[in-house]
């Protein structure tokens, strides 16, 4: 298996990624979930600011932008056909949080 180098502990990690040039349908399909997690959570923001906006709507909304990143990060290495067409369980995998990503900050 290919992978690539951590900078920050120097091991060998994951696959490398997909490109822009080498894959450019797949890369488009990752940039659109990373859009439209952008335009989730610009649409949340100003929805705080509305009178009667409370957990039940935060749970939701936030959930709506963690699905998109989500899907990002488990499309970063996909070919694709695998990104136009995953079957419900790929999807509903890809949606889920990722156990192999450290938040960090």
């Amino acid at each position: 298996m290919l992978g690539f180098v951590n900078t920050l502990s120097g091991t060998l990690v994951g696959t490398p990624m997909i490109g822009k040039r080498k894959d450019p349908v797949a890369w488009a399909m990752l940039t659109y979930e990373l859009a439209d997690a952008a335009e989730a959570l610009d649409t949340l923001i100003r929805q705080l600011e509305e009178e009667g906006y409370g957990e039940p709507e935060f749970r939701i909304d936030l959930g709506h932008v963690y699905a998109h990143l989500n899907r990002a990060w488990h499309m970063r290495d996909v070919d694709a056909a695998s990104a136009l067409n995953p079957s419900e369980s790929v999807r509903h995998e890809w949606t889920q949080f990722p156990t192999d990503l450290t938040p960090i900050g």
